[in-house]
């Protein structure tokens, strides 16, 4: 069934008449176009679906105009809005394919997009949520599940990480999903799309996603060592010339959170395929598909090793050790996540 492209009259006196819509692939909570207007060809992005359809409107309005501070654009220019009918119409960009180190450029544009939020915008948009207690338990239970010991420290260090990630300093403006497909290549550089999830926080929890593995996305890939340097110190370079300050915070407790935290690894199921690991209601465990092993695997070795020389977490340190060796016992097939971005 044919879906009525949402321009209405106030849109077509300012922008002009638009010719010629596609519809583009999105996810289910918005509706997308490719359509030519007079000056240019644009995309129209209507926000649709569940009772926080304006709550994701309005986030990802707040976050395009924080964003357009940026000195070197960061996302698409936001020509126009409906907001009685959720509507967006941002510049049109033609995404290239990334380069082999493209996580480089990506570090440094997340900076410059982090940078844009200032101390004044507070209550512009929600504060970052990260893991609470809750997430704690399921992960403990997790490793029950597997069959390996939890020592008796490990629930406190992870208490604490609740809380020292609930106290994180910062105002960056934290996209939310920052994930490959949600950041266009584009010959000007790198722009991201898709603020829905929106948020002032800590720059460090998006920072961690180069590796920890894409926490909150469809896909994981894992970067070599001295690529994973670069890129980070891509970003602390181009953080501290925008704000003439230091990155604060501690990647090794941004990682550790996104391994626990709920939404991001163990996942509760909705019994519909999702893919990933999946806490069932009575605090069972279903295991998912091979993908998702295989990327619980992979956040286990990166907390592991992160984690070694720090004493506030030499216990879950030593505890992803081993549900990561039980993983592999359990499942000899599973194979590294991929090298490359898909």
């Amino acid at each position: 069934m044919e879906t009525r492209l949402p321009f209405g009259d106030a849109l077509r006196t300012e922008l002009g008449e638009p010719k010629r819509p596609l519809r583009l692939a999105s996810s289910p909570r918005s509706l997308v176009w490719r359509v030519e207007l007079p000056a240019s060809t644009a995309v129209v992005k209507q926000l649709v679906g569940g009772p926080d359809a304006d709550e994701r409107y309005a986030r990802e309005l707040a976050g395009l105009r924080l964003a357009a501070r940026s000195g070197v654009p960061v996302v698409p220019a936001l020509l126009a809005t409906d907001p009685a009918e959720r509507v967006l119409v941002l510049e049109d960009l033609e995404h290239q394919r990334p380069a082999d180190d493209w996580i480089v450029d990506y570090a440094t544009a997340l900076a410059r997009l982090h940078a844009t939020a200032r101390p004044d915008d507070a209550g512009v948009l929600p504060r970052w949520q990260g893991p609470t207690r809750a997430d704690v338990a399921s992960f403990l239970r997790l490793a029950v599940a597997l069959e390996v010991p939890v020592p008796s420290g490990v629930s406190g260090e992870l208490d604490d990480l609740v809380d020292r990630l609930d106290q994180a300093p910062g105002h960056a403006l934290l996209h939310g999903d920052p994930c490959p497909g949600n950041d266009l290549h584009t010959a000007s550089g790198i722009r991201f799309i898709d603020f829905e999830q929106a948020s002032l926080g800590s720059g460090m929890m998006e920072l961690a996603y180069l590796r920890i593995g894409f926490p909150t996305c469809w896909c994981v890939t894992s970067a070599a060592e001295p690529l994973l340097e670069r890129a980070e110190g891509a970003y602390r370079e181009e953080w501290r010339a925008a704000t003439g300050s230091e990155v604060r915070g501690r990647l090794a407790d941004a990682c550790a959170g996104w391994l626990i935290r709920g939404d991001a690894l163990v996942q509760r199921a909705h019994r519909d395929g999702t893919d990933h690991l999946a806490r069932l209601p009575d605090g069972d465990w279903t295991w998912g598909t091979a993908t998702a092993r295989q990327r619980l695997v992979h956040r286990l070795a990166v907390v592991a090793r992160m984690t070694a020389d720090d004493a506030s977490l030499t216990g879950l340190s030593g505890l992803s050790t081993a549900m990561r060796q039980r993983m592999l016992a359990r499942w000899p097939t599973l194979r590294p996540v991929p090298a490359q971005r898909p």
